[in-house]
């Protein structure tokens, strides 16, 4: 059974960091394209960041370029998306999304940003 396990989320002042982490077990993770998403309260989910199974090319969203940085570690199954510069509009469940032949998800940790 697949299981994509968030964690490291949490409440933090604008300007402050976190790094979200993401475990995965149940799949050959270095097959897959790991991303982040995210979705605020009355909002569409949308893409955040994404990084190649190889650890190569990745992907950020234009609200997010030079602040966020995606990297994976395939021998711990894990992808981690470093948060710097947070701001109030980063506020929204953070999702990780593991997708090959098949898509899967995990369910989600809150990151809210407020002074």
């Amino acid at each position: 059974q697949v299981q994509l396990v968030e964690s490291g989320g949490g409440l933090v002042q604008p300007g402050g960091s976190l790094r979200l982490s993401c475990a995965a077990s149940g799949l050959t993770f270095s097959d897959y394209v790991m991303s982040w998403y995210r979705q605020a309260p009355g909002k569409e989910r949308e893409l955040v960041a994404a990084i190649t199974s190889a650890a190569g090319p990745r992907n950020y969203a234009d609200s997010v370029k030079g602040r966020f940085t995606v990297s994976r570690d395939n021998a711990k199954n894990t992808v981690y998306l470093q948060m710097n510069s947070l701001k109030v509009e980063d506020t929204a469940v953070y999702y990780c999304n593991a997708q090959h032949r098949e898509d899967y998800w995990g369910q989600g940790t809150q990151v809210t940003v407020s002074s």
